[in-house]
């Protein structure tokens, strides 16, 4: 199983405390450790994905809790694979850290909370992906920077427990998901062009 860019750290330390607990006799703080391990390991996955279908892909795993004439936001859980992507083919104009709040990913002044802006150039006109924090551990991982070509459904992040993503289309896409629906980033055609 592939596992998310910087994720070692993460993932070592509670298997480090499973195996000294463990060896010290300490046998249910060791199996506590030992969840967190596999919780870390779970959380922290990163599968292959193939884009789907003709159109602008989902940057996120997740949920749609948003879904205007130009925006699309997206909450993901902690069940949720947590590696962003890029929705189109495109060049990274600029990335951008903004400080914020830290409310839940899942309220609407979100928007407001800590985050990370990537703007990039396609061919159709430039968009925008906010990678927001929420209330937990509030960090973000951004794998691309300014001049970067990014490929459709290409790796361009990532943020640790509980947050969402917001995507502004180009304008001449319109979007086809309603608020409810579950997307995987990647594969999920979110929004398509306009004939």
């Amino acid at each position: 199983m592939r596992l998310a860019r910087n994720s070692t750290a993460w993932i070592s330390v509670p298997l480090f405390l499973t195996a000294a607990m463990a060896a010290a006799g300490s046998w249910y703080i060791s199996a506590a450790a030992l969840v967190g391990s596999l919780f870390m390991i779970f959380f922290h996955r990163d599968p292959d994905r193939m884009p789907g279908g003709e159109g602008m892909v989902s940057p996120a795993d997740g949920r749609i809790i948003r879904a205007s004439e130009r925006r699309i936001a997206i909450f993901m859980g902690p069940v949720d694979v947590h590696v962003n992507r890029a929705p189109l083919d495109g060049i990274v104009v600029e990335t951008e850290h903004i400080r914020g709040g830290h409310l839940p990913a899942f309220m609407g002044a979100a928007s407001r909370n800590q985050q990370n802006k990537i703007c990039i150039k396609t061919s159709d006109g430039e968009m925008e992906i906010r990678q927001i924090t929420g209330t937990i551990v509030r960090e973000i991982i951004c794998y691309v920077n300014a001049g970067d070509r990014v490929l459709r459904g290409e790796r361009i992040g990532m943020i640790r427990f509980g947050s969402r993503v917001e995507v502004t289309l180009p304008e001449c896409y319109d979007v086809v998901v309603s608020v409810g629906d579950k997307v995987r980033a990647g594969e999920t055609v979110v929004a398509v062009k306009r004939s």
